[in-house]
């Protein structure tokens, strides 16, 4: 019982807790972009200046749910054109499928190069929890959102595209020294994880769509 208070509408919606909320992601957001800043650099200097997009990966999940969360604690009724309502459904989509599949990533590549011998430091543990916290809330907060099967297939299409970016021309994020030999493991993986991701805000989304 005490769990599903937490879990309520009225706990999840309250302005303080969306305020932190707030604290955290926008910090932590940016924080994220600056965390890349060596591989934006080496992409910059030495790829293609288009594909500097598809490189701060997690970053840009966070930045995506963030802008979500933010539109849901600023004006949660407010009537929408219906051009601005479609761009706030996908960045609502993209928040969900990217935080959970990025959230995801990071904590199975961090343990798998610790399983290969890369030692775990407090960066690690750091990474690790919010990584996994940030694909918990992503999933937490979805039935609060309003997209539907058509922002949900842009997500897909978009996430799908990444993964095709990062693993044709080799901009997926840093990996632990040990794991560069899987390479092709960690891209049928990450593929994988995709379509998982997208099928677990489906069923996030749509099964408690009615919990608003």
């Amino acid at each position: 019982m005490r769990l599903a208070a937490w879990l309520s509408r009225e706990s999840l919606l309250h302005p303080k807790l969306l305020t932190l909320m707030m604290l955290i992601y926008i910090p932590g957001t940016i924080y994220g972009y600056y965390w890349y800043k060596q591989q934006l650099i080496n992409t910059w200097q030495d790829q293609p200046h288009w594909l500097i997009v598809f490189v701060p990966d997690s970053p840009t999940a966070s930045l995506w749910f963030a802008l979500a969360m933010l539109w849901l604690w600023i004006k949660p009724g407010q009537t929408l054109r219906a051009d601005v309502r479609g761009l706030r459904h996908v960045i609502e989509a993209l928040g969900v499928v990217t935080s959970v599949k990025y959230g995801v990533w990071a904590t199975v590549i961090i343990l798998a190069g610790y399983s290969q011998g890369t030692p775990l430091d407090w960066a690690s543990w750091m990474l690790m929890t919010g990584h996994t916290a940030m694909a918990a809330c992503a999933l937490i907060y979805t039935r609060f959102f309003h997209f539907g099967p058509g922002a949900l297939a842009v997500a897909a299409l978009w996430t799908f595209l990444n993964d095709t970016m990062d693993y044709s021309f080799g901009v997926f994020p840093y990996l632990p020294s040990t794991l560069y030999d899987d390479l092709t493991a960690i891209c049928l993986f990450t593929f994988a994880l995709t379509a998982c991701s997208i099928a677990a805000t489906a069923v996030a989304r749509f099964k408690f769509a009615s919990d608003r």
